[in-house]
C-alpha cells in the first residue's frame, strides 16, 4: 500500500513538472511564409497578429521589390510600399509598438534574392531613416535571409541587422550575436507529410537540432513543413520557436481556439 502510494505521489509530481514545461504557443510565433504572396499582404498577418512575416526582395535598377521570381516584379509592388509604409503607420498608430498591445513584436524576415551585399546595402540606405523602429531598440526585429553575406562581414552591417543562420554552420561567438534565428528546410530530416505521427528517427533529428539551437540561445525556424493541424501540433510538441505557414487565416482560427 505505501509503495502504490509513493508510486502515485510520485507520478503525480512528475506529471505537474510536465505540465509546467508545456509551452503555450499564440499567434506570436506563427510565421507567415511567402507573405507577399497574398492578396493582403502584410495586412492578412498583421490582423492576425502574427509574430512574424516573410517578404523576398530583389534589387531591381536600385529599387527593392517584392516577388517570389522576376517575372511577378510589378510597378507598385515595392518593399516600401508593401512593409516597409504599412509598418511605419502602425507604429505611429500605436505610439511606438507595433501592435496594439505593448508586449507583442514583429519579426520582419526578408529573403534577399539578388545578389546579397548589393542587396542588403541598398536595404540599409531604405531603413537607416527609421532606423529607431528595429531591434535592439524598436519593436521590429529584422532578420536577413537568403544570399546572406559571408558571416566574416557580418559586423560591418548597422546593430539593426540580423542574420537567418544554419544549424550546420559553426559561428564565432560574435558572429552569433549577428543571428537571429537558425533555419533549415524540414526535408533535411524528413519526408514526413503531416498524416499520422512523425516517424521515431525524423523526431530524434527534429529534437537534436532543435535543442542544439535553444542552447546557442537562438529560436527555430523549419521550412516547408506539411501546412495542417496535425503539423503545426507536431511542431509545437518538438518545440520548433516558429510555425511555418501559408495558410494564414486557418492558423490563426487554430492557435487561438487550439486547447492549451
Amino acid at each position: 500500500m505505501k509503495l502504490c502510494f509513493t508510486f502515485l505521489l510520485t507520478f503525480l509530481f512528475v506529471h505537474h513538472i510536465q505540465a509546467q514545461t508545456i509551452r503555450a504557443y499564440t499567434t506570436a510565433q506563427a510565421h507567415s511564409h511567402n507573405d507577399y504572396t497574398r492578396p493582403g499582404a502584410f495586412s492578412e498577418a498583421y490582423d492576425q497578429q502574427f509574430g512574424s512575416i516573410e517578404a523576398d526582395l530583389y534589387l531591381v535598377n536600385d529599387s527593392l521589390y517584392v516577388a517570389h521570381e522576376t517575372t511577378d516584379i510589378k510597378p507598385g509592388r515595392t518593399f516600401a510600399n508593401l512593409y516597409l509604409q504599412p509598418i511605419l503607420e502602425k507604429i505611429e498608430k500605436n505610439h511606438g509598438n507595433i501592435y496594439a498591445q505593448e508586449d507583442l513584436k514583429l519579426q520582419l524576415l526578408i529573403d534577399l534574392k539578388t545578389p546579397g551585399e548589393k542587396t542588403l546595402e541598398a536595404l540599409v540606405r531604405e531603413l537607416e531613416p527609421h532606423a529607431k523602429i528595429f531591434a535592439p531598440q524598436g519593436p521590429i526585429s529584422l532578420v536577413i535571409s537568403g544570399n546572406v553575406p559571408d558571416q566574416a562581414t557580418f559586423d560591418k552591417y548597422p546593430s539593426y541587422i540580423f542574420f537567418d543562420g544554419r544549424p550546420d554552420v559553426t559561428y564565432t561567438p560574435e558572429q552569433l550575436k549577428h543571428i537571429g534565428m537558425i533555419s533549415q528546410a524540414f526535408q533535411r530530416y524528413s519526408r514526413w507529410n503531416g498524416e499520422g505521427p512523425l516517424p521515431e528517427k525524423d523526431k530524434k533529428n527534429v529534437q537534436k537540432m532543435v535543442e542544439q539551437t535553444h542552447q546557442l540561445g537562438k529560436k527555430v525556424r523549419l521550412w516547408a513543413t506539411p501546412d495542417n493541424i496535425n503539423s503545426w501540433k507536431t511542431m509545437m510538441a518538438l518545440n520548433v520557436d516558429w510555425l511555418n505557414t501559408d495558410k494564414v487565416k486557418e492558423m490563426g482560427d487554430y492557435l487561438r481556439t487550439a486547447p492549451r
